[in-house]
This record gives C-alpha cells, sequence and structure tokens, in this order.
C-alpha cells in the first residue's frame, strides 16, 4: 500500500484539493508541506502529537516537513474553535515557547540541511508594513466569503473583534511566503483550518497565477487531538516535567472502549494487517490492545525505557504492587488542620479531581479508596501519621497516586 492510500486507511485525510497530484506528490516524496503550531504553551500537547506522527510518517517517504511556529500570529489569536477572544502573549513568552517547541520536536523530525526545517511567522509577519500588506493581498480576499467561514460564523453572535478577523488573511499569508521562499508546496491542517488553508492556496493563485502549484489537505489529527488532549486534570502535555510519562501511558491506557483501534491506528506505526487483527478484540483483548497504544505512543514520545517502566509500574499497581512508581504529590505540614487533612481537599490537592465537588460525588460512588480501603464517606480524612508513611489513592479501577508528608 503506498503512503496517501496508508493515510486515508488509517482515518487521517478528511478533505483534499488536487487529490490525484496530492496522491503522486506525497507517494514519491515530491511535497514540501507544512504544518502550524501556535507555541500558545511551553509544551506540545497530544494534539500536536498527532501532527507530530504524519510529519514523521511523511518524512519517512522522502517528503520535507517545515514546522511553522506562529509566533507572529499568536500575537493575534486563532479564533478557530473558540467562544472568546485568546488573552495576549508578551514576545519573550511567544519566543520561549517556541524553543520549548523545538526540543520537543526533535524526537520525531529530523531537522537539518536538506530535511526538516522549522520556522517562525514573527519573522516575516511582524516587520510587515501594514498599509503595504493590506495593499499587496487585501484585494484578493472577500469579505462576504470570508464571512462564511466556520472559524467566524461561530464566533458572529458573541462579538468578533477585528484583531481576530485578520487572522485569515495573515495565516494565508505564511502559505503564500513559504511557497516563494522555501518551495512549500503543501499545507496540512485539520477540519478547523479549512477556510484558512482554502484562503492560503487561493492567495498564491491569485497572486502567482493560475499554474501556481500549491496543495491543501485536511486531517481528522486536529480536531480529534484538541479533543483527545483535554482530562479533568488539564491537558496532557508532551513535556516529562508536566506529564510523567506513567500518566501519560495511562491516559492512553484509559482511553474509551470506542477509541482504541481508531488511536493506534492513527498514531502508532504499528502495520495496518496488526492492528486489523485487532478489530474484534473483547473483554481482555481489547484491555491488552490499550496497553499495546499505551506504551507504543509512550516509546515515541519518552523512549522505550520510560514506556517499558511506565508499564511495569502500571501493571504492579494494577496488581496489587506496593513498590511500583506512581505519581507522588507532597503535602505540606501547612496545608494541614490539626494534623489532618479531609479526602476532598487531598484528592483536588493531587490533581484527581478538578474541585471538591466533583471529589464527593467520586466519593459518594464509591470510587475513591486510600490504602485499597473504600472511602466511606466525604468526610474520612487522612492524619499526618499516615502521610508520613505515603497514602495510595486509588480513583476508579485504574488511575493511582501517591501522597506523603514534605
Amino acid at each position: 500500500m503506498q503512503l496517501y492510500d496508508e493515510l486515508v486507511a488509517r482515518g487521517l485525510i478528511a478533505q483534499v484539493t488536487n487529490e490525484e497530484e496530492i496522491r503522486e506528490m506525497i507517494n514519491n516524496g515530491k511535497a514540501t508541506f507544512y504544518i502550524g503550531f501556535d507555541p500558545t504553551a511551553d509544551s506540545l500537547h497530544v494534539g500536536h502529537f498527532m501532527a507530530l506522527c504524519l510529519m514523521k510518517r511523511l518524512q519517512m517517504a522522502g517528503n520535507k516537513p517545515i514546522a511553522l511556529i506562529g509566533g507572529g500570529t499568536a500575537m493575534i489569536g486563532d479564533p478557530s474553535g473558540r467562544t472568546d477572544m485568546r488573552s495576549m502573549m508578551t514576545r519573550e513568552t511567544i519566543e520561549h515557547n517556541c524553543a520549548c517547541f523545538k526540543k520537543q520536536m526533535e524526537r520525531f523530525i529530523e531537522f537539518g540541511e536538506d530535511k526538516a526545517r522549522m520556522v517562525n511567522n514573527a519573522d516575516w509577519l511582524l516587520n510587515l508594513n501594514y498599509v503595504e500588506f493590506i495593499r499587496e493581498i487585501g484585494g484578493c480576499f472577500s469579505v462576504n466569503n470570508m464571512l462564511r467561514a466556520e472559524c467566524f460564523k461561530q464566533r458572529m453572535e458573541k462579538g468578533l473583534s477585528f484583531l481576530e478577523f485578520n487572522y485569515m488573511p495573515m495565516q494565508s499569508y505564511d502559505f503564500y511566503y513559504l511557497f516563494k521562499e522555501y518551495g512549500c508546496n503543501m499545507q496540512f491542517g485539520g477540519n478547523d483550518q479549512w477556510s484558512n488553508m482554502l484562503g492560503g492556496t487561493e492567495l498564491i493563485r491569485k497572486k502567482l497565477g493560475k499554474d501556481a502549484h500549491a496543495m491543501t489537505i485536511t486531517l481528522l489529527l486536529n480536531s480529534e487531538g484538541k479533543k483527545m488532549g483535554k482530562t479533568a486534570k488539564g491537558a496532557v502535555w508532551l513535556d516529562p516535567n508536566k506529564t510523567s510519562p506513567y500518566d501519560f501511558y495511562q491516559y492512553w491506557r484509559n482511553v474509551e472502549d470506542a477509541d482504541v483501534l481508531k488511536c493506534i491506528r492513527m498514531l502508532t506505526f504499528l502495520p495496518l494487517e496488526q492492528i486489523e487483527e485487532m478489530a474484534d478484540w473483547k473483554d481482555a483483548k481489547l484491555n491488552e490492545a490499550k496497553e499495546i497504544l499505551a506504551f507504543e505512543l509512550t516509546k515515541l514520545v519518552h523512549g522505550e525505557e520510560e514506556a517499558a517502566k511506565a508499564q511495569a509500574s502500571a501493571k504492579a499497581l494494577f496488581m496489587g504492587g506496593g513498590d511500583a512508581e506512581m505519581p507522588t504529590t507532597e503535602i505540606g505540614a501547612e496545608q494541614l488542620t490539626d494534623g489532618k487533612i479531609g479526602i476532598l481537599n487531598l484528592m483536588v490537592t493531587c490533581g484527581l479531581a478538578p474541585s471538591n465537588k466533583q471529589a464527593r460525588q467520586l466519593v459518594e460512588q464509591g470510587g475513591v479508596f486510600v490504602n485499597d480501603e473504600k472511602v466511606p464517606a466525604p468526610q474520612f480524612v487522612v492524619t499526618e501519621e499516615m502521610l508520613r508513611e505515603g497514602v495510595k489513592i486509588r480513583k476508579g479501577k485504574k488511575v493511582f497516586h501517591k501522597a506523603i508528608l514534605k
């Protein structure tokens, strides 16, 4: 199976323009393509992880990736998929986040001469003269068409700032710039970026003539990634200091049954033939598939050694082992009242629940255990003496955490 057909079979491609030409370019390693990453945090998360896996697949087939860091567009904020305006970041924060992204991307993509390239659109967008910019490309955009774009329509009722209205022309200008400077002939992005991406394709054709070849592909990866990248505790980061390899492993180990095969197809590099053999797995075999998913993805992000340690710890905890590694939170004496801390506060402190209300619900549903004993009531307290020894907290069947006195 050739690469393009494999991407389709893995459920990655949602929409394309010029499918036959795209197929030929990708299969023959002729694509120089870019995917954009907005540096809104100092770590990538699992939503970005999907894009990185795609870039790795394409690079392995001889295509050239461009990782576009949105240091310039981040100064505006993408309205896509949002109900309010993003908070503004300083240029120093954006530059710091960009540097963190590059370090993490290097685990997936090989950068260097005639290999992958990383660029930051701040290098050209922040130096633009606004009047010259509008005169150069303003006539290429129809306001009527822009207002019909999904990324703007969903914001019209609650209010769309003029600042954000500039995002589509600026993202389109990115593709135009990369096409001219680096021969970038293809762009990838999620479904929520389709209108912005078409804007870039049309800008190239209008400015450089109908013979200019610029291809557009949208994928399920970004929209799926945004959905997968959130948990009750917040985002699942690729930075081990934000999400430990064990927590990362457990996140994938605990995906919904209906999503297991989809995640394995989209994210792992296992052969499709092997994945199809798992299609009828149920019960214990389905749990085995989840372990395969968790191990393969943890190995990609954190290396095989960390993946093996995370898997061993997860199995030991499941079997009731007391020496297994698990996420740990240190509790300071100042957090205790009369030498005690309530189980609800402790769960929130350990990141096992976002609020006392949700912690209470978990306890009342019988889903919280301390040192393998079910917590009988929300009024349960953990003592200083218990914390000195270390307290094992279990939420449900699979989420373990340790609290210990600092």
